[in-house]
């Protein structure tokens, strides 16, 4: 079993910045694929960034790639997401998922946090 906390979110203008963090209960943390994922109302759960076990691979969504960053410290069972040039679009409660199927779909995931909200105004 792990669990998942999250934390960084809040409210930020257009163009700010923003650092999730999410740290995971266990000893197993290294042995899962991390990922964040966000749900606006209305609106389907979305991938949003994947790093592999390691941190040598990393995955993005179109709409954040080059504006956001997953980076995992697995000293301290932590996965973390760098949030740059925000816009009003990315306002989403904000997931962390633990698993090992494919990175960038929900199903792959098989823990989830009870996800931070970011709201970004303009």
């Amino acid at each position: 079993q792990v669990q998942l906390v999250e934390s960084g979110g809040g409210l930020m203008q257009a163009g700010g910045s923003l650092r999730l963090s999410c740290v995971a209960s266990g000893r197993t943390f290294s042995s899962y694929v991390m990922g964040w994922f966000r749900q606006a109302p209305g609106k389907e759960r979305e991938f949003v960034a994947a790093i592999n076990r390691s941190g040598s691979s990393t995955y993005y969504a179109d709409s954040v790639k080059g504006r956001f960053t997953i980076s995992r410290d697995n000293a301290k069972n932590t996965v973390y997401l760098q949030m740059n040039s925000l816009k009003p679009e990315d306002t989403a409660v904000y997931y962390c998922a633990a698993g090992n199927g494919a990175p960038n779909f929900r199903t792959g995931y098989r823990y989830w946090g009870q996800g931070t909200q970011v709201t970004v105004s303009s």
